[in-house]
């Protein structure tokens, strides 16, 4: 089991982890259009977690200068605003208030689901797509996670299916990584976690 304690502090803790992991996939991606267009898709999706804010003037500023922060100002876009990286070294994020609504799968969080079901609205398309491919690694790598045995591709392509309400399938080119692929990095930690617990049973 990997801990949160384990993991990167996230600056911004309002979107959750996955946000941050599609974040940090975006970073990596070589075609400039693609990476923009990425951005843009997962500012739209930050909006809809705190859509509150849509009250204020220029409401996806705010996003945007999110997005940067969470990626340390590497990710390379287009940003469709005068952001600069000084406005955002004094940024603390507001304390929200948890939504208390269902969650289908908890291993996959309440903030994967709502990534889902907003990524369903899309027309179809090579964005819709591409969010899909990034998605079914997200949840690939959460249940292994939250469950260190192989788990069934078919089962997570079954479940992002469920929650979607049969609105997404994987394309049919989508491959998924071997389950070694999604636990690379966290080995050290599962056998520090293995090791404390041995201790304590020692005493």
């Amino acid at each position: 089991m990997e801990y949160n304690t384990q993991r990167e502090k996230i600056k911004i803790t309002d979107y959750g982890r996955n946000i941050y992991k599609l974040i940090e996939y975006t970073k990596n991606v070589e075609d400039r259009d693609k990476r923009n267009l990425m951005a843009s898709v997962i500012v739209d999706i930050m909006s809809q977690i705190s859509p509150e804010s849509k009250d204020v003037q220029d409401y996806k500023r705010k996003y945007w200068v999110h997005l940067m922060i969470l990626s340390n100002w590497e990710l390379d876009v287009d940003v469709p605003y005068g952001i600069t990286r000084e406005e955002t070294v004094e940024f603390k994020p507001h304390p929200i208030n948890y939504s208390q609504g269902k969650v289908i799968y908890r291993h996959y969080g309440a903030v994967m689901e709502k990534m889902i079901r907003k990524v369903a609205e899309y027309p179809e398309g090579e964005e819709r797509d591409e969010l899909v491919r990034l998605m079914a690694h997200a949840m690939k790598r959460d249940y292994l996670l939250w469950n260190s045995d192989k788990v069934e591709d078919a089962l997570v392509t079954f479940q992002l299916q469920k929650i979607s309400g049969d609105k997404l399938q994987v394309p049919e080119d989508f491959e998924y990584f071997d389950y070694r692929e999604y636990l690379k990095g966290t080995e050290d930690e599962r056998r520090a976690n293995g090791t404390r617990k041995k201790k304590k049973k020692k005493k």
